[in-house]
C-alpha cells in the first residue's frame, strides 16, 4: 500500500492593513470610517487563512490626510516596515485609500515588486503578479487621480464664483471682523475695527512699519488671537513688520474681496475709508515696499547686486564700516574674499563712492559724446544678437531632447502592460516632457522679445543724452532704481585696473521711449 503524500507546509504571509480618510470629520466616533475599512480587510485576511495569511497587530491608520501626496505618518511607517522586511502583503479597502497620485502609486508598486510584496484591494479583485492585474491597477489609479483633480477644480471654481459675488469664502478671521456662526459672513467688530483704523493713521503719521510695531507693542497690544473648532490656536503674538504690513495690505478693509489679480465689491462693510487707504498705499509705494532689494538698500548703494569681481566672476556685496560716531564708509567686497580670506582674491574690496561716481560719470560722458553713443548702440545690438543666438542654440538642443523623449514614450507605452517597471518609467518620461515643453516655450518667448526689442539710435540718445539733466533731480532711491534699469552689470578687475559697464538694451529702450513721450507732451 503506497503512502499518501504529506501536505506541504503553508507559507506564513504577514499582512499589513492600511486605512485612510481625507478629513477628520467623524473620526471622534466610537466606530468610524477607519475602523470599517479595517474590519473589511480583517475579514478578507481571515478568508485566506488556509493560505497562511495572518493579520499584523500594528495599525497603519491615516485620519485626516489627503491621498494626493506621501506626506502621511502611517504611510511612512508602512514603507519603513516593508524596507525592514516585516511585511509580506499590504491590504487596503480600495486602491485610492493607499494613494490618489499615479506617480506616488507607481513608486510604491516598484518598491513592492522589488521587495516581493503582494498588494490586495478588498473591493477590487486583481493580482499584481500578472500583467493584466498591473494594467487594471494603473487604470484604477488614473481614474482616482482624475477624480481628485476634478474635486480640486470644482472647489476652486466654487471659491471663484463666491468671490465674484463678493462673498467671503472662509479661512481664518482677520482683525476687525468676526465670523457670524450662522451665516458665515464677516461682521464688523467695533473695537478691533478702531484698532485697524488707528494702525492706518499711525503709519501715515510715522511713515515707518517698524515705528508702528514699536508703538503697538509699547501699548501692550497683540495680534488677533483665534482658536479653531479643533482647538488649534494661532495669533496673539507681538507685532512685527510683516504683521503690520499684512493689515495695511488687506483689501477686506476696503469692503472688497480679491480673487487672484481681480477685486470685487464685498458683502461685508468697509472699515477703512477710501481716502485713508489711498494715502497709505501711495506712501507704501514711495517707501519702496514693492522692491525688496531697494527697501533693504539702507545706504543707497547705487550698484548693489550689479558689481562683479573680474578674476572670480562673483558678485561683490555691499558692506559698511564705522569710523567714529558720525562717519560710515561703504565698500563693495568680493564674496570669495569674504568667505575664504583676503588672500583668496586680488580684488578684495572696492570703495563704494569711488566706483559709483566713476560709473555715473561714464554714463554722463557717453551721453555727451556721439562716438561713444554710437559704440554703446553697437554693443547693445551685439548683446541682443548674442542673447538671441544662445537662445536659438539651446532651443535646438531642447527640441532634439524632446524628440528623443517622445520616441522613448512610444516604446515604453508598449511595454507598460507587461513590465512593472515600465509604468514608473512612463510617469517619469511624462514629467521630463513637461519640463522640456515649458523650457521650449520660455526660449521662444526670449527669441521673440529679442526680435521685438531692437534698440534704435534715437532711443539710446534719449536715454543717455538726458541722463545728466535728470540724475541730479532724483532721490537716492530713484537713482538706484534708474541705475538698475540702465545697467545690467559692472565688472571690476583690480589686476588690470579696469572697469567695464554692460547696459540693459531693453532698459535703455524703455527709458528712451519714456523721455521721448515727456518731450512730446
Amino acid at each position: 500500500m503506497s503512502k499518501r503524500p504529506e501536505p506541504k507546509p503553508t507559507t506564513r504571509v504577514r499582512c499589513a492593513i492600511y486605512t485612510r480618510k481625507s478629513t477628520q470629520d467623524g473620526l471622534e466616533q466610537e466606530f468610524n470610517s477607519l475602523d470599517a475599512q479595517r474590519e473589511s480587510a480583517e475579514a478578507y485576511i481571515a478568508s485566506q487563512k488556509a493560505e497562511g495569511w495572518q493579520c499584523l497587530p500594528d495599525r497603519y491608520d491615516d485620519g485626516g490626510f489627503t491621498g494626493g501626496n506621501m506626506d502621511r505618518p502611517a504611510v511612512a511607517r508602512l514603507m519603513a516596515d516593508i524596507e525592514a522586511g516585516k511585511v509580506d502583503c499590504v491590504v487596503v479597502y480600495k486602491v485610492d485609500r493607499l494613494s490618489r497620485s499615479l506617480i506616488d502609486f507607481a513608486r510604491m508598486m516598484e518598491l513592492f515588486e522589488r521587495k516581493k510584496i503582494s498588494f490586495v484591494s478588498v473591493t477590487q479583485q486583481f493580482n499584481t503578479t500578472q500583467s493584466m492585474g498591473r494594467l487594471t491597477l494603473n487604470i484604477l489609479l488614473s481614474f482616482a487621480q482624475f477624480e481628485r483633480e476634478i474635486i480640486s477644480e470644482r472647489t476652486r471654481d466654487k471659491i471663484a464664483a463666491a468671490r465674484r459675488k463678493g462673498k467671503w469664502s472662509g479661512g481664518r478671521s482677520v482683525l476687525g471682523y468676526d465670523v457670524d456662526p450662522v451665516t458665515k459672513k464677516l461682521v464688523v467688530n467695533a473695537a478691533d475695527a478702531e484698532l485697524v483704523r488707528e494702525i492706518f493713521r499711525m503709519y501715515l503719521q510715522r511713515r515707518s512699519l517698524l515705528d508702528v510695531c514699536r508703538e503697538l507693542n509699547r501699548r501692550g497690544l497683540k495680534t488677533k488671537a483665534v482658536q479653531t473648532r479643533k482647538g488649534a490656536a494661532y495669533g496673539g503674538r507681538v507685532w512685527d513688520k510683516p504683521a503690520v504690513l499684512k493689515v495695511l495690505a488687506n483689501i477686506l478693509y476696503r469692503g472688497k474681496v480679491r480673487y487672484k489679480a481681480e477685486t470685487f465689491p464685498g458683502e461685508h462693510a468697509a472699515i477703512v475709508e477710501e481716502g485713508l487707504w489711498t494715502k497709505v498705499h501711495e506712501l507704501l509705494r514711495s517707501n519702496g515696499r514693492a522692491g525688496g532689494m531697494l527697501v533693504r538698500n539702507k545706504y543707497g548703494a547705487l550698484l548693489k547686486g550689479l558689481v562683479h569681481c573680474g578674476p572670480c566672476g562673483l558678485t561683490m556685496g555691499h558692506t559698511t564700516a564705522n569710523k567714529g560716531k558720525d562717519r560710515v564708509y561703504r565698500y563693495y567686497v568680493c564674496y570669495k574674499a569674504q568667505k575664504q580670506g583676503w588672500d583668496a582674491c586680488p580684488c578684495r574690496s572696492l570703495p563704494a563712492e569711488q566706483i559709483e561716481g566713476f560709473v555715473v560719470e561714464q554714463i554722463k560722458r557717453i551721453g555727451k559724446d556721439p562716438a561713444l553713443l554710437s559704440l554703446t548702440l553697437s554693443k547693445c545690438r551685439q548683446q541682443l544678437a548674442q542673447q538671441r543666438a544662445e537662445a536659438e542654440r539651446e532651443l535646438g538642443v531642447v527640441e532634439r531632447e524632446l524628440g528623443r523623449l517622445h520616441a522613448d514614450l512610444g516604446r515604453t507605452a508598449g511595454d507598460a502592460a507587461t513590465d512593472g517597471h515600465a509604468a514608473a518609467r512612463l510617469t517619469d518620461l511624462h514629467q521630463k516632457v513637461q519640463v522640456a515643453d515649458d523650457r521650449m516655450a520660455a526660449l521662444r518667448r526670449e527669441i521673440a522679445d529679442a526680435d521685438a526689442g531692437q534698440i534704435t539710435k534715437a532711443e539710446v540718445d534719449a536715454a543717455l543724452g538726458e541722463f545728466d539733466g535728470v540724475w541730479s533731480r532724483l532721490s537716492p532711491k530713484e537713482q538706484a532704481r534708474l541705475m538698475r534699469m540702465l545697467v545690467q552689470r559692472v565688472d571690476y578687475d583690480a589686476t588690470k585696473g579696469s572697469v567695464s559697464i554692460t547696459f540693459h538694451p531693453l532698459g535703455l529702450r524703455s527709458i528712451g521711449q519714456r523721455v521721448g513721450e515727456e518731450v512730446s507732451v
